[in-house]
C-alpha cells in the first residue's frame, strides 16, 4: 500500500510541475511602440502578450509636499528601448505580467 501512495503522489507532483503554472521571466525591450519584449533568441513578446504594472507606465499622481495644496505630477517610469525588465510568465506561456524594470 505504501508503494502506491508514492506512486500516486509522485505521479501527482509531476502532472503539477509539467504545467508551469508562472515563472520568472527576464527579458529586454527592443521596441518601445509597439512594445516589444525579447526574452532570448528565440522568443520575442509584442504588446498581445504583454500586461504592464504602474511600475513601468507613465502615470499621474495627486500628492502634496509639505502641508501645501495638492497638485497633479506625472511619474515617467515608461518603458524604453534597451530597458532590461521582469516578467511573471502564466499558466500556459500566453501572457506576461511585466512587474518592473532593472535599475542600471
Amino acid at each position: 500500500m505504501t508503494d502506491i501512495l508514492k506512486l500516486i503522489k509522485r505521479i501527482t507532483l509531476d502532472a503539477v510541475n509539467s504545467q508551469k503554472l508562472s515563472d520568472i521571466v527576464y527579458g529586454t525591450v527592443i521596441s518601445e511602440n509597439p512594445l516589444k519584449v525579447q526574452i532570448d533568441q528565440k522568443l520575442t513578446l509584442d504588446e498581445a502578450h504583454l500586461k504592464l504594472t504602474k511600475a513601468v507606465k507613465d502615470h499621474e499622481v495627486e500628492m502634496s509636499i509639505g502641508s501645501g495644496s495638492m497638485q497633479i505630477y506625472t511619474v515617467y517610469n515608461g518603458l524604453l528601448k534597451g530597458d532590461k525588465v521582469t516578467m511573471i510568465r502564466a499558466q500556459g506561456g500566453q501572457q506576461y505580467l511585466i512587474i518592473n524594470k532593472e535599475v542600471v
